[in-house]
This record gives structure tokens, C-alpha cells and sequence, in this order.
């Protein structure tokens, strides 16, 4: 893992295309904003483990759900 120290108003670029900028310092919260390509998934991790639970358990039904985050024609 690289760890970087950035101030507030401060950037990190990945791979070109993906700006990673530190918008707000408030005590122990930050507050950072992502600039990507649409095709690019950008999800909290808690929020991504929720819909890869949600995805394994419809797995079987073939739900939307799992066309909606697979971007699989409808």
C-alpha cells in the first residue's frame, strides 16, 4: 500500500485519469473528491460490500440488481 500525506487542496494523480484531490480537514474527517472516467466504479467500501452481498445472494435469480452493477443489457 502507498501512503501519502497530502494537505488540504492537495492531489494525487492515478494513472492519468483519476484525481484524487483533499477538499476539506476537519478534525478527524476528510473530505476528498474523485474526478474519473464514467466508465470508472467509484463505491465506499461498505457500500461495495453491500452490493457484492447483494449480488452473490441474487446470483441464482438472475436479478436486475446484478444487471445494474455488471452493466449487462436489461
Amino acid at each position: 500500500m502507498l501512503v501519502l500525506t497530502r494537505k488540504e487542496g492537495e492531489s494525487i494523480i492515478i494513472q492519468d485519469e483519476i484525481l484524487v484531490k483533499v477538499i476539506k480537514i476537519q478534525g478527524k474527517q476528510v473530505r476528498i473528491g474523485i474526478e474519473a472516467p464514467p466508465a470508472v466504479h467509484i463505491y465506499r467500501e461498505e457500500i461495495k460490500s453491500a452490493i457484492a452481498g447483494a449480488l452473490h445472494k441474487s446470483a441464482k435469480q438472475g436479478s436486475a440488481l446484478r444487471r445494474l452493477f455488471h452493466r449487462e443489457p436489461v
